[in-house]
Parts: C-alpha cells; sequence; structure tokens
C-alpha cells in the first residue's frame, strides 16, 4: 500500500463538543456541532457517510450503519483555544503555555514603540469585535488617520486601517513593525492587518486580511516532510499560520467556497506529499458573530464540494478533515473561540472503513500519522493511527 498525496483540510473552529477542561477556560457546555445541527440550514450527508454522527460523544444526527471513513475526536493538549496553537499541534508541536492574552488592551511601553516606528497614533487598544470596532472608532480614524488597534480573547494585535488612509501596503509594513516589536514576553500568535472600506455606517473589511504569525518553535510535520524531499501545498491561511515555515508553495484564498475549488483543482496535478487546507469562513464570518444559520449554511455548502473532491480522488489519494479548536455560535456569554474537541475523518480508497479510532490524546496524532504513512521516523508529539486503518 503507497498513499502518494494526502488533504489535509481544517475546518476552522469545527468543534463537536466541550473537552474536560473547558471550565478552565470559561467554556463549559460549548458544542459548536450541536449548535448549527438545530438549524434548518445544516445539511452534512458528505460528512455523514464519512462517519461524523459515529464519533464518541456526538449525540447529534443520524447514524449510518456503514461509513465510508475512519472517524473519531481529539483533544488539544496544548494549553490554549487560538487558531495558532491549533494548528501547531496538529503540524506536532506541543504547547505547554498559553500565548500571551491582553484583556486590558496592551501595555504603555508597547504601543509606545509602536507609534513612534509607525510615527502615527494609536486609538482603541482594547478588546473589541473586528466590526464593532470600526463602528465605534472608524470616524475617529479618518478624522485623524489614527491607527485602530485592538485585540481579542486570542493572541493577536490587529490593526484596523481604511484603504484610502493607509494603503494596504502600508498596513502589512505596520503590521511587520509590529511583529518585530512583539516579542520575548509579548510575542502574540498572530499580528493582523484588518483593512476595511467604505463610509460611516457601511464599513467593511476587506480581503486584504493578512496575517504576520509568530515562527513555530521548533520543527513541524511540514519541515520534515519538505526535509525528506516531499512537497507541502499550503492552502488559505495555512502559510500565514506557520510563517512560511515548512511551506514550498502557498495558494491564497478568497473565502472558503475558492478553498475548496482550489483544493479540487489540485486533483488535477501530480504532486507527492501533502496539502494542508485553512477554510477560515467558519470561524471568522459566523462562529465569532453568534450567526448559527449561516455557520449551518457554510457547512453545508462545504460539504457538497467535499462530495465532489472524494469522487475526484485517486486511488493513492488520502483524505483528513478536522478542526483546529471550537467557535460556538449558540454560546452567547462570548464571541470567542470554545475549547472542544475536534473532528478526525480519514477516508480513501487503500484504507479500511468504519474504524472507530475513538478520543486522541493529542491534535499531533494526525502528524504522526502522516509522517507514518510516508515512513519517515521523526522526533515528534502524537500516536499514530495508521496501522488501525491501513
Amino acid at each position: 500500500m503507497s498513499i502518494k498525496r494526502i488533504f489535509l483540510i481544517v475546518f476552522d473552529s469545527f468543534g463537536i463538543g466541550a473537552l474536560p477542561d473547558a471550565k478552565d477556560y470559561q467554556d463549559s457546555g460549548t458544542n459548536t456541532l450541536k449548535s448549527i445541527f438545530s438549524s434548518e440550514q445544516f445539511s452534512a450527508p458528505t460528512l455523514q457517510k464519512l462517519g461524523l454522527f459515529e464519533i464518541d460523544g456526538v449525540e447529534v444526527g443520524e447514524k449510518i450503519h456503514a461509513p465510508i471513513g475512519c472517524y473519531g475526536r481529539m483533544a488539544e493538549v496544548s494549553a490554549g483555544k487560538d487558531t495558532t496553537i491549533g494548528h501547531w499541534e496538529i503540524a506536532g508541536i506541543y504547547s505547554p503555555k498559553k500565548l500571551p492574552v491582553y484583556p486590558n488592551g496592551f501595555p504603555k511601553e508597547i504601543i509606545e514603540a509602536f507609534e513612534k516606528q509607525t510615527n502615527r497614533h494609536v486609538i482603541c487598544n482594547l478588546p473589541y469585535s473586528g466590526t464593532k470596532v470600526l463602528q465605534d472608532y472608524g470616524q475617529q480614524h479618518l478624522d485623524t488617520g489614527d491607527l485602530i488597534v485592538y485585540t481579542s480573547a486570542d493572541s493577536v494585535f490587529q490593526i484596523a486601517a481604511h484603504e484610502k488612509i493607509v494603503p494596504v501596503e502600508e498596513l502589512y509594513r505596520y503590521c511587520e513593525i509590529a511583529r518585530q516589536i512583539l516579542q520575548g514576553e509579548h510575542a502574540v500568535g498572530r499580528v493582523i492587518a484588518r483593512p476595511f472600506i467604505g463610509e460611516v455606517g457601511t464599513f467593511q473589511r476587506t480581503a486584504n486580511r493578512h496575517d504576520f504569525s509568530l515562527k513555530p518553535p521548533s520543527k513541524t510535520m511540514l519541515d520534515i516532510l519538505s526535509e525528506h524531499g516531499l512537497d507541502t501545498i499550503g492552502i488559505g491561511k495555512i502559510f500565514d499560520i506557520f510563517a512560511g515555515q515548512g511551506i514550498q508553495k502557498n495558494i491564497r484564498t478568497k473565502n472558503n467556497q475558492d478553498g475548496m475549488n482550489q483544493t479540487i483543482a489540485l486533483l488535477q496535478k501530480d504532486f507527492h506529499g501533502i496539502c494542508f487546507v485553512n477554510l477560515v469562513d467558519f470561524d471568522m464570518l459566523y462562529g465569532h458573530r453568534n450567526d448559527i444559520d449561516g455557520y449551518a449554511h457554510a457547512i453545508a455548502q462545504a460539504d457538497k464540494q467535499l462530495k465532489q473532491l472524494i469522487e475526484q480522488m485517486e486511488k493513492d489519494d488520502l483524505l483528513i478533515i478536522t478542526a483546529d479548536h471550537g467557535c460556538d455560535p449558540g454560546y452567547l456569554k462570548s464571541t470567542d473561540h470554545s475549547r472542544e474537541y475536534t473532528p478526525l475523518l480519514v477516508y480513501g480508497k487503500q484504507i479500511r472503513q468504519g474504524v472507530n479510532l475513538a478520543t486522541r490524546k493529542t491534535f499531533s496524532d494526525i502528524a504522526k500519522s502522516i509522517l507514518d504513512i510516508f515512513q519517515i521516523n521523526a522526533d515528534i508529539c502524537g500516536t499514530s493511527f495508521w496501522n488501525q486503518i491501513k
């Protein structure tokens, strides 16, 4: 048995139930899947066939007699519930320490250094919703040219600026300055450019968002695959999350639909290695906005494209679907990420069907399994499930 191409797709924030330590993160009772399943917009026949509703602990959806995939759930062992930590763990890194967060805004010394190097003043400097911050500070930004700096419950330093006031490339330069400042004890996971357009009352963020991530602290699965001559392709914000480390080809996307289309198109390309995909809309557009119907509709749309992908897969292809954390749109106490189990669905024409992979102790079992598939022995976190399914 030989696998040539692996398609690893992260449904960003698609959690399936609170982890045992969710209470430590103020997330008791969260369940992203359960919330969106309640919507009339929810439809996921492809995920159902793969085994989504067979997963231990999943109490919604109709179970089927013979799922075509192998299925399980993944626990996060690292400290945190953010995009960076989640993806790093999927790729084989254990992070025992949470990345820094700023519930009261960034300290004076950080803001002063940023203002000095950019020659622009800062306004806001508080945790904020990305849409509401434009409503509350957009006019002041237009009047003064001051930069809107804000954060969230995640480890992020976000800079919002109108594209007519601050050209996108200049905003990116400011983000690079912030990234250089935010090191050591203030090494946030991501610095994010948040350009927007429009007038007061109609402000909207553009697709020119760009993440400037902290570099992974050690080698990931991507580095190891690349060192062994295998192809590593990132689709969506994968390149940004890993600060480009270990990724040979980067394909940017406009939205979930474009991300899936780009993945399907790669089925026609000859490569040997991994295609690592992030579909961010679930999280960015719906989870953080408590939009249950929007999230459910996005899952239904992705499910249809997933069917197309499976139908076009070759004999030596393997598909893995998972998530990086939860973001329960039905949890009205918060609009932040939630500390949840994530799904593990694996499908390929050469592997077994209907294997219950149970509860995995770490997201890193994915990295260990992928290296195992390519017969690479590396000192990386996780336990391979390859022998259970091949």
